[in-house]
């Protein structure tokens, strides 16, 4: 049967290519066929499966066309809250497509849809990039929306949390089918589309779970759960073949280990870490060099291939992390028990041994299974601590050898055209109720780099020994940029007053990062050059990645949170070629797939969660009318007011010039500047001010800031706070 379902789909796409054809339904394309008994089924099938590749398209009339011919292109539509959209092709290199919000059809956010190119489209002719009409919609992304209760005066709909989705959904019973809960207007609720024919008109559904208030304790947290489909609950087998493991190192499990147990093996992650899945050691040798060993919870001596565990770990891939909790992997007995390198106990680990000379080139790697006992769990915070004062026992000692070598690392690491993306993080601390009090800046510093040196250099060494072996796995890659987009980031940059090259080089790129480091631009610069990147993602060849600059590279060292890394575990564990792997190439770029799109979803969910909480978190200060003031960084200025970002919440919102009571200002636009007409006193880009909330739009995602300063300063030059600013710090180092 599959056999001549491939021949059948070959047929037809030799008939559809030829010079002489012309357009045909699937009656005529199984004449031309030349239909024989039983045959027709197959065709219908096979012709279905086609149309969802993408690799033929339907027109008018129900008949098939080859997509290239009819000015056809199929792809994911990414849709931005004003309406219109970008149609992200599904063939690898091509540009994205703008579609206008009148073109999008019935199409929602993320959903898998054909589009005809319109070439002599206004976008098209400004902004020389193809523009396309949603004309047929291949595959719904989802059959839910979560959103809020609304009345009017005729009907209840649902405001959709999702503010790509630009229409509201009408809804006809307003309780919960499984529990027939009534919903009251203000509840957040889950709402299954009915199949959505028209734009002229609301989409409509019925509401399938009841959430609760909006306002009620992990509501919004659940919210987001619901929107992004996150699993809650493990499936009874997988808890039941968990609870079989038992929650010690079995003896038998050592055999043929390398026993690490009196190596002074460390762990170092964030305050807040549930598992810890790596640890290092580092000694100094004779020749000048280090001995660098990286130590990987070995998850995969515990998860079969094809066990439950395993399908329901590559079906989730990934861990998720929200504010207020984790969605594991794994069950807690593994990814918090017997695969966490808890300091004190025996843990199963798959080593890998790098020797570096004094230079930090790598001259040797080897990898063994093993069996360590972490001597610490160190925090960020106290290794950073413990890196800032003199070496006084084994600790420190270990510590600043294992800096010595990763300053090294990163330092060549910068020179070999590495660029330098990171980001500070914002921590949003919350209350037992889950309410946000406190939003602490997290940089990317001494403690963060030591670590994350060590683990690039594993799994760089990895790949390289994988690669050598020709052994299948999972490669991570970062393609080169397109030139286009990098052309219209240098626009941007051009707009800040930087002086700036050809980016298409790496070195104008690293030139620039570096220009902005301490910038109040640097955040939005930074953000800019991200999205002009192609995004990272896994794949079944070793493609090379362009911000890490790295020809081979792979992740191997967080097994318990990425299903990727127990990949590559067995694909390691296969020695030197003598056992074929379980799992062939076509596996392998299925899985390389998959995980990319969870991982995908697993970030949008993550951001969202934390933007929220900082939302909440301002709307809470607005309520109880106690405004806490923040230093900002003006990032831009247009004719409505100033954009400002807070470096100590990494959050941006506008000033409006409303707000300015002091003087009437006038925008002038080639300085970037508003400047008071009576007193001259100048707000640029670059300029420091004080700010505290004025507004929050929970909907939108926005919030709007008053100026609390009298006087703007320059970024970095020092000037004491305002009254109201140094009150708000007496109250906060009170509270």
């Amino acid at each position: 049967m599959i056999k001549n379902g491939r021949k059948i789909r070959e047929r037809i796409l030799a008939l559809l290519a030829s010079p002489d054809y012309r357009p045909l339904d699937k009656s005529e394309l199984a004449r031309a066929l030349g239909r024989k008994s039983g045959v027709r089924m197959g065709l219908n099938q096979v012709v279905r499966e086609l149309e969802r590749s993408g690799e033929i398209a339907r027109i008018r009339k129900n008949r098939y066309v080859l997509p290239a011919e009819a000015d056809l292109v199929t792809g994911t539509l990414s849709i931005h809250q004003a309406g219109y959209g970008f149609l992200i092709t599904e063939k690898p290199g091509e540009p994205d497509i703008f579609v206008a919000a009148e073109n999008t059809g019935t199409a929602m956010h993320g959903d898998r849809v054909v589009a005809r190119i319109s070439r002599d489209q206004p976008y098209a002719r400004t902004k020389g990039r193809r523009e396309g009409r949603v004309i047929r919609i291949l595959e719904r992304a989802h059959d839910t929306i979560v959103g809020t209760l609304q009345e009017s005066r005729n009907f209840y709909y649902v405001v959709p949390d999702d503010p790509r989705i630009v229409h509201d959904v009408y809804v006809r019973p307003v309780k919960d089918r499984r529990s027939q809960i009534a919903a009251t207007v203000g509840d957040k609720v889950v709402v299954r589309l009915e199949p959505w024919e028209s734009r002229h008109v609301n989409p409509e559904g019925d509401i399938i779970e009841i959430l609760g208030p909006a306002s009620a304790p992990g509501v919004d947290m659940l919210s987001i759960i619901r929107k992004y489909h996150l699993p809650t609950e493990f499936p009874e087998d997988v808890i039941d073949r968990a609870n079989r493991i038992s929650e010690t190192v079995d003896a038998r499990k050592l055999e043929g280990r390398e026993d690490l147990r009196k190596k002074f093996v460390v762990t170092i992650d964030p305050d807040d870490a549930r598992d810890f899945d790596d640890a290092i050691h580092v000694e100094k040798i004779d020749n000048g060099g280090w001995r660098l060993g990286v130590h990987i919870a070995d998850v995969a001596a515990y998860v079969e291939p094809g066990s439950a565990l395993d399908r329901e770990a590559r079906r989730r891939g990934n861990s998720v992390y929200l504010p207020d909790r984790v969605i594991p992997m794994l069950p807690e007995r593994l990814s918090n028990g017997v695969c966490s390198l808890n300091p004190g106990v025996d843990r199963l680990t798959h080593s890998v041994f790098i020797q570096f000379d004094k230079s930090g080139i790598a001259k040797s790697a080897r990898f063994e299974k093993s069996v360590i006992r972490s001597a610490h769990r160190l925090t960020y915070k106290q290794a950073y601590a413990i890196l800032n004062s003199s070496p006084r026992d084994q600790l420190s000692e270990q510590l600043h050898v294992a800096w010595e070598l990763a300053s090294l690392l990163r330092r060549k690491r910068f020179e070999h055209g590495s660029l330098d993306l990171d980001f500070p993080e914002v921590k949003v601390r919350l209350d037992e109720t889950g309410k946000p009090v406190h939003l602490e800046r997290i940089d990317n510093d001494e403690s963060h780099q030591l670590i994350e040196e060590c683990m690039l250099a594993a799994n760089e060494a990895v790949a390289r020994e994988l690669k050598k072996r020709g052994v299948p796995t999972i490669y991570r890659v970062h393609e080169n940029p397109d030139p286009e987009k990098l052309a219209e980031y240098r626009e941007f940059v051009l707009s800040f007053n930087y002086k700036v090259g050809d980016l298409t080089h790496r070195g104008e790129l690293q030139r620039l990062l570096a220009s902005t480091r301490g910038k109040p631009e640097e955040q939005a610069l930074k953000i800019g050059l991200l999205k002009s990147l192609k995004r990272a993602r896994y794949a079944p060849q070793p493609l090379g990645h362009y911000g890490l600059a790295k020809p081979n590279y792979l992740h191997f060292t967080s097994p318990i949170r990425r299903y990727a890394d127990l990949v590559v575990h067995r694909a390691l564990a296969e020695r030197n070629g003598k056992h074929q792997s379980r799992i062939d190439m076509g596996q392998i770029a299925s899985i390389a797939e998959h995980i990319s799109t969870t991982e995908r979803t697993a970030a949008d969910a993550e951001i969202e969660a934390v933007k929220m909480k900082k939302l909440e978190f301002f709307q809470r200060q607005l309520d109880e009318h106690n405004p806490q003031v923040f230093r900002a960084a003006i990032v831009d200025v247009r004719n409505y007011g100033l954009v400002v970002e807070l470096p100590d919440a990494l959050i941006t919102g506008l000033v409006h010039v409303s707000s300015l009571t002091d003087d009437f200002y006038l925008f002038e636009a080639a300085q970037r500047r508003l400047i008071g007409r009576r007193s001259r006193k100048r707000f640029s880009v670059g300029d420091e001010v004080h700010v505290f909330v004025v507004r929050v739009d929970q909907f939108k995602r926005q919030v709007d800031f008053a100026i609390a300063s009298e006087t703007p300063t320059k970024a970095g030059r020092s000037k004491a706070q305002p009254r109201a600013a140094r009150s708000s710090d007496r109250n906060r180092r009170r509270g």
